[in-house]
């Protein structure tokens, strides 16, 4: 089922470049700019056909798309007859409306995406006292439970197993202590000692039964040893609880984003270190390593609601990316073009206010090597990220 997932992050991933730029588009021709070309994908063109001034079409390459808006710099040559219709020559604002729709797009996009998640499916909570696993075995080291090591025929049955714990049972008190999180819950059976027999009450069916464990020890971990872990529930939230829940989403992708991106200079020989997840190269990852992450949720043998809240987040996550990336003040960023912008209308202001006339456009010809140098930086950058994605992948599911 892995292809299936590649097959479904593909789509989401040429979804959200076509709805940036058809907050490009949108904006444009509500102006009165004139778009010339709507093209989803890249390369040769498979179909096209002329609606108005606006031709629309679909390329051989489905990784993207763009828009087509006359005179977007002063570089661009446009017919004297459409020079009026042109980007270059609406006011200021206008121009940074469409330059800014595209971002908004895929903000409102992810915002969408993450409150329907909390309303309908659920937030996602593994701090609850809920049996999602039940081990079979005592590891033989901490090295052993830390790395999922495989039961061997040496290895003594788990206490969780000989009490007849069971996947699905909720443990509503441990030696006397009665726990509601699994945070508790580990810490209570941390607290007790390797050999010690104790009872624990769980929910089964809508009933209560009482148990008894003999913890375990484990080589390397202080504490005794149960043999489980939390199950992950989706609790569905109320609408206020859904949008902040998109504002934690929003602030916590956003915030751990340029956090790892303000390390990168630091971190570049990380992202080849076999410890590359515990770093913060670990935070940054490729196309390649998400539609693969995209793929293996897909194809886990777990329930729809995981599946289909991973492809949601995904999907807003990378929208989100979109956008602040596109933010930046860099060309051939929208940022960059915002800052053009903006940078002609405070010399302009302080022309006026000197009595003298507009400095008109900025000279694009002077911001080509630069531009030309950060597309080149951004390609290398984004073909690091892909090698090392296949070389030191990063578990994010």
């Amino acid at each position: 089922m892995d292809w299936l997932g590649w097959l479904i992050f593909l789509f989401v991933l040429l979804f959200s470049f076509m709805l940036h730029e058809t907050g490009h588009f949108v904006m444009a021709k509500k102006f009165g700019m004139k778009a010339t070309r709507y093209f989803v994908g890249f390369g040769p063109t498979l179909w096209s056909t002329q609606r108005g001034d606006t031709e629309y079409g679909i390329k051989a390459l489905p990784v993207g798309g763009f828009v087509k808006i006359i005179g977007m710099t002063s570089l661009d040559e446009v017919d004297p007859a459409d020079e009026p219709r042109s980007f270059r020559r609406a006011p200021g604002w206008q121009r940074v409306v469409v330059l800014v729709a595209g971002v908004a797009m895929n903000f409102v996009l992810a915002a969408v995406l993450i409150f329907a998640l909390a309303l309908g499916i659920g937030i996602e909570n593994d701090n609850t006292t809920q049996l999602g696993t039940v081990a079979a075995c005592v590891p033989a080291s901490n090295q052993a439970l830390t790395n999922d090591a495989p039961c061997t025929s040496s290895d003594a049955k788990s206490p969780a197993t000989i009490a007849g714990l069971k996947v699905g049972d909720q443990i509503t008190s441990f030696n006397g202590v009665k726990v509601s999180s699994w945070t508790q819950l580990a810490n209570v059976i941390k607290d007790v000692n390797p050999g010690s027999t104790v009872p624990l009450t769980v929910r089964r069916g809508g009933r209560s039964l009482t148990l008894h464990a003999t913890l375990a020890g484990v080589k390397g971990r202080s504490g005794g040893y149960l043999g489980i872990a939390a199950a992950t529930v989706f609790q569905p939230a109320s609408p206020l609880g859904a949008i902040k829940y998109v504002g934690t989403g929003f602030s916590e992708e956003i915030g751990g984003t340029a956090s790892s991106l303000a390390q990168v200079p630091f971190e570049l020989p990380e992202f080849f270190h076999k410890n590359r997840a515990y770093t913060p190269a670990g935070n940054i990852g490729s196309i390649y390593g998400a539609a693969r992450e995209t793929g293996q949720a897909v194809a886990a043998n777990v329930g729809w609601q995981y599946k289909l809240s991973f492809i949601i987040l995904i999907a807003a996550a990378l929208n989100m990316i979109l956008g602040v990336a596109n933010l930046l003040p860099l060309l051939p960023m929208d940022g960059g073009h915002i800052a053009a912008v903006i940078w002609e209308r405070i010399r302009a202001w302080f022309a006026r206010q000197r009595g003298r006339a507009d400095p008109g456009l900025v000279d694009y010809r002077k911001l080509v090597p630069v531009s030309f140098s950060i597309f080149l930086v951004l390609v290398a950058f984004s073909v690091m990220l892909v090698v090392a994605d296949i070389i030191r992948p990063v578990n994010i599911g």
